[in-house]
């Protein structure tokens, strides 16, 4: 899959029944180049994209693939092909991931299931997110309730606990609008080691403005697009205070969305580059008034574990098993989906 990070693919293997997490396999990913990232980037919000475009997306796709492939040693019997979101407006029922499922079947030589938002979107759920029926597998020998924070470009939580639905929304932005302005200001994609936003004074005037979004008085199931928060409430500082002023909004946001869950968490268990960000970390811990652990001090990888969610997800629709429910996705009833290109 390839995140609203927009940053290359991710690839991972996992030995699933659908229902339990039997194993993993090797991970890597493939980086989009800078011309790519920034014709994705152009098409954002829009409702389809130009089949060259489609075309080259794919192929990082493929190549992602038979790098995982390469590394493994056992056969492989499917492949989850999330692809490149590139429009998410549930409201309108729309969505869009680019990538051609058919044509990663036949450069591999294994079955693909793609296509994995569009019937819960036309059910009238959010399409998003997906991963917390991955993440409630994962979470099957941990003491209970524990919350999953993906921070990649936008912000996702789960929250499982005793009963069999995990309860998920998107929280807020995630890396998103940093990256976009860290981008913008110095060319780098990221705030690496939040060297900037560490630097940084928040502007509590834009930070307020930023926090005013009617999203985050919305009770879940909810969702949003990567495009449905802006940076214009930071232009005008300096690149530090801009930094910093997005960061303590993405932890803000987290701490607003801890409020919709059942009860809090025994667990804060953080996945997605965000992790790797000690400012967003440290300001994730006091803005949740609790410990944000790396997923890897459950045993987890959360460089693959994206990817891994969409393997066990394909497994999940070629058995007809649903992939969301009303507790994640706001679908009327629990919801199966995806489409299968047969090699």
């Amino acid at each position: 899959m390839s995140g609203t990070s927009i940053d290359g693919v991710d690839a991972a293997i996992v030995r699933t029944d659908g229902e339990r997490v039997l194993g993993f396999g090797p991970a890597c990913t493939v980086p989009y180049d800078a011309r790519l990232r920034a014709e994705i980037r152009a098409c954002l919000g829009k409702p389809s994209v130009g089949r060259d475009l489609v075309r080259r997306i794919t192929e990082r796709h493929v190549d992602a693939a038979r790098l995982a492939l390469s590394r493994h040693r056992e056969p492989v019997s499917l492949i989850g092909m999330h692809g490149q979101t590139i429009l998410h407006a549930p409201a309108a029922r729309l969505t869009l991931q680019a990538g051609d499922g058919a044509a990663l079947a036949v450069a591999t030589g294994i079955d693909v299931v793609c296509d994995f938002r569009s019937a819960d979107v036309a059910a009238g759920g959010q399409g998003a997110p997906l991963a917390p029926l991955y993440h409630r597998a994962l979470c099957a020998g941990l003491a209970r309730p524990v919350a999953v924070l993906n921070v990649g470009g936008i912000a996702n939580v789960t929250w499982i606990g005793d009963g069999d639905d995990p309860v998920a929304f998107v929280a807020g932005p995630g890396n998103g609008l940093l990256d976009d302005w860290i981008s913008a200001r110095t060319g780098e994609a990221f705030d690496r080691d939040g060297t900037f936003s560490a630097a940084g004074a928040v502007d509590r005037g834009a930070l307020a403005a930023l926090l005013r979004h009617p999203y985050f008085r919305a009770a879940p199931p909810k969702s949003l697009d990567r495009l449905d928060f802006d940076i214009g409430a930071v232009d005008g500082l300096s690149l530090r205070d801009g930094a910093a002023t997005l960061a303590r909004f993405t932890c803000e946001a987290a701490g607003l969305a801890a409020a919709h869950l059942p009860s809090p968490p025994r667990r804060w268990l953080a996945t997605g580059g965000g992790r790797r960000n000690p400012t967003l970390m440290k300001g994730l811990a006091a803005a949740l008034d609790a410990p944000v652990e790396p997923v890897e001090d459950a045993g987890w990888d959360g460089d693959a574990l994206e990817a891994q969610a969409f393997a066990f997800l394909a497994v999940r629709s070629v058995r007809k098993l649903p992939l969301s429910v009303p507790t994640t996705t706001g679908a009327p009833r629990p919801l199966t989906g995806g489409r299968l290109c047969a090699a």
